[in-house]
């Protein structure tokens, strides 16, 4: 009995002790939705006006989310001494008592985003200087300003993420920052920032990541953050970025510049790590092949930077701003969307490590490929959307394109590539010449090797994979036009006639084929039916924008997924349109913009049917019924009937019709002779004078 007991006791102690330190999954239902699972307590979006008090005590992780809590009292969260994270992000928070915090000594993130917490700022300030352990703090989105931040951060010294995105931050001086030693990640974007005093970034030795996107900079002069890896100056207005002339070694890896209004190249730091630079949609441009040589010999501009009673003269040569700048490690480059008219001798080689180069959008006209340009390393290049006329490159440099993996020539003027320039490049795997004016090379090629190239030349190129030729004015396609080539994706749309009347030209890439666009092509009723059976791997197939009168046929071992039938001059979708085979593997076919006949839609109803595909422009699907313009979806069950009638033959229906009336006027025509034969014939004789045998 002594040993029952001391058993039941044992027990009771077990569950009291389990209880205490479970994950509260059992309380989890009970709590107004609240989720606890490991020690987090989740109760995001439960339309919480107070802070719930019966979660597990042992809770180190409070979510309270998008709950209108709108006060944070000193006793709220009292219940939960064990916190380490805590987010109160959406809550209308304008208020939070100076002892919220009092009981979460353990509290190393806190998430305050997206509140009013500049209306009792100072007693929010009060609340955070009770966190001595605090780590990652977000106060975005509460409207404060640089003297509330300033306050607010005050003898946070344990800090080492801190969020001001989305405020109303002006300027920053040496004391917004000030004591936050320990300081790895700064983000100040979606602010109104339109000045940075010097020295505001000074007390932040171990600086590494800063955000400073979508305000109002006009211009960073003398930089000299050496510690910083990144930098994110994106979205302002600035017209200049000039590097600390000092010959410290920066530590700056990515550098975002892009969406600003730089008229000249960055002034780098002459030592550096740096290994991304985004300048995308700024003014620049390099002026020294357009300078005018009755100007001085050289154009140079002068920065007076006062700190105090100290003025410093910084001095730029405009034509050459690139020169000194360290770019050894560089290896992804986007100067797009700007206004580079060429690249200057030597720009390139002073990135022996660029794999990634974007020049699209420019007002490159010709590009010189000489030694080393680009180099050797590089595996995207994006020229598209210039005035390229010409490539030009010296003989025997070829190898640099033997890492090119995408080269994107599209939206320019070129009439062809120099012969042989990608003969080295055995790793290319993407080429896109779309919107040039081209021609494929006929077999043999014949091209001047000192004249302009006249046309192109695919075949043979093994590691090719995705070609696309939109709109490039192609004539007819040959036989052995893509010879040798295992291509998966290829664009012919927008050049008009090259099939000419057969797709013989693109079996031979019937086993690889898997996305092919044939889109406004010229196709017709001179095709008397497309059959694609041999290409087993085709995946995705557009055929719009053709005058195509018949549906296409498809056999063998299909992957077809999508297909696309728009803007044609089907009369009807056939049975077949729905066979088990096709519908098998399609997921998605566009239909609309052809002339159905509503009697010739016998396909129409099986496809409706199959909960697999997907129909996008169903509501605009229509067909003609009796001279009526009739929605498919909303075609009447009655048609067959009528249909049923209107394929008869027109001419027997008539003869029908008009038969019995006939046989009745005779029959009575019959009978009215014989009644009156003798009368009449007497009234005629008499009126005519004839003679009679009678």
């Amino acid at each position: 009995m002594e040993s029952l007991l001391l058993w039941l006791c044992l027990s009771f102690h077990t569950l009291t002790v389990d209880w205490r330190n479970g994950s509260g999954l059992i309380m989890a239902a009970s709590h107004g939705g609240c989720k606890s699972v490991g020690g987090v307590a989740d109760c995001r979006g439960q339309d919480l006006a107070s802070v719930p008090s019966d979660l597990s005590p042992f809770s180190q992780t409070l979510i309270l989310d998008t709950n209108p809590l709108q006060t944070l009292w000193n006793h709220s969260l009292q219940h939960y001494p064990h916190l380490e994270r805590l987010s109160l992000q959406g809550c209308h928070l304008g208020r939070l008592g100076s002892g919220a915090f009092r009981e979460q000594a353990k509290l190393r993130s806190l998430t305050l985003a997206d509140n009013t917490l500049s209306e009792n700022y100072k007693e929010t300030a009060a609340a955070l200087h009770s966190l001595p352990h605090l780590r990652k703090l977000d106060l975005s989105g509460n409207s404060l300003t640089e003297d509330m931040v300033a306050l607010m951060l005050q003898n946070l010294s344990s800090l080492e993420a801190v969020s001001l995105a989305k405020n109303t931050i002006m300027r920053l001086d040496d004391s917004v920052f000030e004591g936050l030693g320990h300081l790895q990640v700064l983000d100040l974007q979606r602010n109104y920032i339109f000045e940075i005093e010097g020295g505001a970034f000074d007390g932040l030795p171990q600086l590494r990541h800063l955000n400073l996107a979508y305000n109002n900079l006009p211009c960073i002069v003398d930089f000299g953050l050496t510690q910083l890896r990144f930098l994110n100056v994106s979205y302002n207005v600035l017209e200049w970025f000039l590097a600390s002339g000092a010959e410290a070694t920066f530590e700056l890896e990515t550098l975002d510049l892009s969406h600003n209004q730089l008229l000249f190249f960055p002034l780098l730091p002459q030592c550096s790590k740096l290994h991304t630079l985004l300048l995308r949609d700024n003014n620049m441009g390099f002026y020294k092949d357009l300078y005018n040589s009755s100007s001085p010999q050289e154009m140079v501009a002068q920065f007076l930077l006062t700190d105090g009673n100290v003025t410093n003269v910084t001095t730029v040569n405009l034509w050459e701003e690139f020169a000194s700048s360290d770019l050894s490690d560089l290896r992804v480059l986007d100067m797009s969307q700007n206004q580079f008219q060429y690249l200057p001798d030597g720009f390139l080689r002073k990135m022996p490590s660029l794999s990634h180069l974007n020049l699209n959008q420019n007002c490159l006209m010709v590009l010189h490929i000489r030694e080393h340009e680009p180099p050797g390393s590089i595996t995207e290049l994006d020229l598209s959307q210039n005035q390229l006329s010409e490539l030009r490159w010296a003989p025997g440099t070829t190898s640099c394109l033997q890492s090119l993996q995408v080269f994107n020539l599209s939206s320019n003027q070129l009439l062809g590539i120099p012969a042989g320039l990608l003969a080295n490049a055995s790793n290319l795997t993407t080429v896109d010449m779309s919107h040039n004016q081209l021609s494929l090379c006929p077999p043999p090629v014949h091209v001047d090797r000192t004249g302009p190239p006249s046309c192109v030349d695919f075949r043979n190129m093994v590691s090719l994979r995705s070609l696309s030729l939109e709109g490039c004015g192609l004539g007819t396609l040959q036989d052995c036009s893509f010879q040798g080539t295992f291509l998966t994706h290829l664009d012919l749309s927008s050049n008009w006639g090259i099939l000419n009347s057969s797709i013989t030209p693109l079996q031979d890439l019937g086993p690889t084929l898997q996305v092919l666009s044939l889109r406004n092509v010229g196709l017709s009723s001179s095709f008397k039916e497309l059959d694609f059976s041999g290409f087993g791997k085709l995946r995705d197939l557009d055929l719009s924008g053709n005058s195509l009168t018949s549906f296409p046929r498809f056999g063998g071992s299909l992957s077809l997924q999508s297909l696309d039938l728009r803007r044609n001059l089907l009369t009807a979708l056939p049975q077949r349109a729905a066979s088990e085979q096709l519908v098998r593997t399609l997921q998605t076919i566009y239909l609309s913009q052809n002339p159905y006949d509503c009697c010739e839609v016998e396909g129409w109803k099986a496809l409706q049917r199959l909960p697999t595909l997907h129909i996008p422009d169903l509501a605009m699907l229509t067909c003609n019924l009796s001279s009526q313009m009739v929605r498919m979806v909303d075609l009447p069950r009655e048609v067959p009937r009528d249909c049923h009638w209107q394929r008869l033959d027109m001419g027997l229906l008539y003869l029908v019709l008009i038969l019995p009336s006939c046989l009745t006027l005779l029959v009575a025509c019959t009978i009215i002779f014989l009644t009156f034969k003798k009368p009449l014939l007497q009234v005629i004789k008499s009126r005519c004078h004839w003679s009679s045998i009678y």
